[in-house]
């Protein structure tokens, strides 16, 4: 039972953690292009920068 003291506080904070880098990475647009990210694999040229 004491364990459970620190268990349940130090997995809700982890929880919030991992909502806030999603939150975040949803925020700064990190998913707004798949399909172009999809076609970058598969291009030749490592060089060249994508084109926003």
């Amino acid at each position: 039972m004491e364990m459970l003291v620190i268990l349940i506080p130090v997995s809700l904070i982890l929880g919030g953690l991992g909502l806030a880098a999603f939150l975040w990475s949803l925020k700064t647009r990190q998913y707004d292009d798949p399909e172009g990210d999809a076609q970058r694999i598969l291009n030749k040229d490592w060089d060249e920068r994508p084109k926003p």
